[in-house]
């Protein structure tokens, strides 16, 4: 079993002055010793907030603590399957006129095809992705 972070824990992490360090140590006292990992879409988001920052030192605080995630966990990149599975669960959900965003869609994909859950603020959003374990911090 893993956990996927979504992006939403980091975020909230880094803005109330947690590090990866803190972030690794309350996973592991709620769900034990289990693989904690990121899709690359949070690479996208997290390096988006940096460049988003309104001043140099959101943006340094950010990219520092940015580079703590990257070198502490492992991200999985969107593989061929990953997408593929993305597409049919983005196309049956629609067919039922369920909207799911593409950047949950891809970190929901990302933990069922590992096998994973994901950890989220945002339950709502990843319990529309059927099959999808969702849990909060």
């Amino acid at each position: 079993m893993g956990l996927i972070l979504d992006t939403s824990i980091l975020i909230a992490s880094e803005r109330r002055g947690k590090s990866m360090e803190d972030i690794l140590r309350l996973v592991r006292t709620v769900y034990g010793e289990i693989d904690i990992a990121l899709s690359a879409i949070s690479v996208v988001e997290l390096t988006h907030g940096i460049y988003r920052a309104k001043t140099d030192g959101d943006r340094t605080r950010r990219q520092h603590f940015a580079d703590g995630v990257f070198h502490d966990l492992i991200v999985h990149p969107v593989s061929v399957e990953i997408a593929q599975l993305a597409g049919r669960i983005e196309g049956e959900q629609a067919a039922a006129g369920n909207v799911i965003a593409i950047e949950d869609l891809l970190i929901g994909a990302t933990a069922l095809h590992l096998g994973f859950d994901v950890a989220s603020l945002n339950l709502k959003h990843f319990q529309r992705i059927p099959g999808l374990k969702v849990c909060a911090l």
